[in-house]
C-alpha cells in the first residue's frame, strides 16, 4: 500500500494572521506552487485511489488544487488536524480498505512524527509543499518503508 503524505503548501505568517489559526489560506504564491506541484504529480501518475485532507483551510486548498489536477476523489477528515498521529493514521487506513494508493493532506511537527513512527525511527522534516511516500504491507501495518521525500523546490518547478 503507497501512502503519500503531502504537507500543505505556503501559508500566511502565524503571527500576522488576525483570525482563527484554521481559516489561515495559502499565499497567492502558495496557491501557484501548489498548481506546478500538482502538474507534477500528474506527470507522474500516482494512481491514487483516494486524497485525505485535514480541513483546515490552507490544507483542504492544497488538496483541493491536487485534487482536481489529478482528477482523484476527495475528503476531509478532521483526524488530519493539529494532533494527528500513527494511531489516527492507521483509523483513516482502515476507513478506505479497497485503497492501494492514498494521499493524506496536513501539517507538522504531525506528519514527521507519523513517517518516523511508521519507518522504525530517524529525524524527518515534511516542508510546505514537500511529499513522502511511504510503503507498508497494509492498512493494518504499522511499520513501513520510506520510498522518497522529495521536497517543494523538487515538485514546484
Amino acid at each position: 500500500m503507497k501512502i503519500f503524505f503531502l504537507r500543505h503548501g505556503l501559508a500566511g505568517e502565524r503571527s500576522e494572521w488576525k483570525g482563527d489559526d484554521a481559516e489561515r489560506p495559502l499565499t497567492d504564491e502558495g496557491i501557484e506552487k501548489m498548481k506546478r506541484t500538482a502538474a507534477t504529480l500528474a506527470a507522474l501518475n500516482l494512481g491514487l485511489d483516494i486524497i485525505v485532507t485535514s480541513p483546515l483551510v490552507r490544507a483542504k486548498q492544497t488538496a483541493e488544487i491536487v485534487a482536481r489536477k489529478l482528477n482523484c476523489p476527495l475528503v476531509e477528515d478532521k483526524r488530519l488536524e493539529p494532533g494527528f498521529n500513527d494511531e489516527q493514521f492507521q483509523q483513516i487506513l482502515l476507513d478506505h480498505p479497497g485503497a492501494n494508493a492514498i494521499m493524506v493532506v496536513g501539517h507538522e511537527p504531525d506528519f514527521s512524527d507519523t513517517i518516523s513512527a511508521l519507518i522504525g525511527g530517524g529525524r524527518i522534516v515534511c516542508k510546505k509543499g514537500g511529499l513522502a511516500l511511504v510503503e507498508i504491507p497494509d492498512a493494518q501495518s504499522r511499520k513501513g518503508e520510506l520510498v522518497w521525500l522529495v521536497p517543494p523546490k523538487v515538485l514546484a518547478r
